[in-house]
C-alpha cells in the first residue's frame, strides 16, 4: 500500500487539557499570598490560562468557658488534676481575696 500525499503537514497529537484547581489554606495570610503569587507567576510564564476565583475568608473561632469556684486552693488542685482532651488548654488563675 502506498501513502497518498494529501498536501497537509503532519500535526502533533493534541494533548488533553485538564481543568486543575489548586486550593491553598493557611492561618498565615502573608505566606498564603506569597505562595499564591508564585504559583500564578509560574503559570503565566508557561502561558497557561489562569483563573482566580474570589478569595475565601475564614475566621478562626475560639470558644471559651469561664468557671468561677469559691474554694481553697488545695481543692482546686484536685479538681484540675483530671485528664484533659487534646487541643483544650487550661489556665488556672488564683486571685487572693
Amino acid at each position: 500500500m502506498a501513502f497518498k500525499d494529501t498536501g497537509k503537514t503532519p500535526t502533533e497529537p493534541k494533548v488533553a487539557i485538564h481543568r486543575i484547581r489548586i486550593t491553598l489554606t493557611s492561618c498565615n495570610v502573608k505566606s498564603l499570598a506569597k505562595v499564591c503569587a508564585d504559583l500564578i507567576r509560574g503559570a503565566k510564564e508557561k502561558n497557561l490560562k489562569v483563573k482566580r476565583p474570589p478569595w475565601d475568608h475564614f475566621q478562626m473561632r475560639i470558644h471559651k468557658r469561664l468557671i468561677d469556684l469559691h474554694s481553697p486552693s488545695e481543692i482546686v488542685k484536685q479538681i484540675t488534676s483530671i485528664s484533659i482532651e487534646p487541643g483544650v488548654e487550661m489556665e488556672v488563675t488564683i486571685v487572693d481575696v
